[in-house]
């Protein structure tokens, strides 16, 4: 579910993801969707909680007490989070911030601005995005093509450009994500008939 707006004129940032604890303090290790963490990490930052309905933090927030990097990994401290049980119910939590509607974040959209965006690919409009799903992994574009509802993995490699004055996305697929691949099974049932009707012909002129 993406978070709605909690406050007038405040739209919610996807920032970071917490992908596993780190130590015995309460350390996790950090996954950024930020290009300034130490702008977003400052002691005191509170971050809304993405994380299943099931989970003790549903519905509640968090507040950094240190951020770090330590060989080369950004590593995060949370108050109230003082050791690796506690570090280790937080993973694969997704952290959200509220921001001020014309503050700018550099690779980063609300999901309201990729909504509607043509995709083209190859300079040709395959579809357009109809809504933006976020897992713990990996954020989804689902993209409208024909009638088709394609998940294309919100990646740099498969989305290199985001143009929202342009009004569209350019993707660069691998094969099978937007057409249909033939079966290796039929291919090779194909590639036996036309061995066999060969073999037929051969005898039929000898």
């Amino acid at each position: 579910m993406v978070p709605k707006d909690r406050n007038q004129g405040k739209n919610q940032l996807r920032v970071g993801r917490l992908v596993k604890a780190h130590g015995l303090k309460g350390a996790l290790k950090l996954e950024l969707y930020t290009d300034n963490p130490e702008r977003r990490f400052t002691p005191g930052a509170e971050f809304t909680l993405q994380v299943p309905e099931a989970s003790p933090w549903h519905g509640k927030t968090v507040t950094v007490r240190e951020y770090r990097v330590m060989n080369a990994n950004s590593v995060v401290f949370f108050q109230d989070v003082d050791d690796r049980d506690a570090a280790e119910s937080l993973v694969r939590a997704i952290l959200w911030i509220d921001q001020d509607a014309d503050e700018p974040e550099d690779n980063a959209w609300y999901d309201h601005q990729l909504t509607g965006l043509d995709v083209v690919r190859d300079d040709m409009v395959v579809g357009r995005v109809i809504r933006v799903e976020h897992l713990p992994a990996q954020d989804l574009l689902i993209v409208k093509s024909h009638e088709r509802e394609v998940m294309v993995p919100f990646v740099e490699a498969i989305v290199p450009t985001v143009d929202i004055a342009a009004g569209r996305v350019v993707v660069t697929p691998p094969a099978g994500l937007f057409e249909e691949l033939p079966d290796s099974e039929d291919a090779a049932n194909a590639g036996s008939v036309e061995d066999a009707g060969e073999s037929s012909g051969s005898d039929a002129t000898s």
